[in-house]
């Protein structure tokens, strides 16, 4: 399974059909994201299970400003379409592979009822 190239009409789609997906955010000038691309490349093999997905900041300069890219390389981790990672700077491969264990591991039912805590928590602080 080899990386995905992402746009603004595609994002959505991908991570409501996948369980898991990572998104590497990279520019065609940016060192880091360069030395970055084949750990997350490898990765994409070992985890066929992920989809890796990548987003050229330039040519979706829109979905970048979306998703508040404020530096590149920076990894987004989605799981049943929630953001669950995100982090600037590019991560070594052991780092990577610590991201994907996390996220795997993750008890949704738990991340879903926190969210929904939070959400009820702002909803009760207005009202006084």
């Amino acid at each position: 399974m080899a990386t995905t190239e992402l746009t603004g009409t595609t994002i959505e789609q991908t991570i409501k059909d996948n369980d898991i997906v990572l998104v590497d955010f990279w520019a065609e000038w940016c060192g880091p994201c360069k030395r970055f691309g084949p750990v997350f490349e490898a990765s994409s093999e070992t985890h066929t299970d992920v989809v890796h997905a990548k987003v050229d900041t330039e040519a979706e300069q829109a979905l970048a400003g979306e998703l508040g890219i404020t530096s590149i390389p920076t990894l987004m981790a989605f799981r049943e379409g929630i953001l669950v990672f995100n982090q600037a700077g590019a991560l070594p491969a052991p780092a990577l592979e610590q991201v994907l264990t996390a996220v795997k591991a993750l008890d949704m039912d738990d991340v879903r009822a926190q969210i929904a805590s939070q959400h009820a928590e702002h909803e009760g602080s207005h009202q006084h």
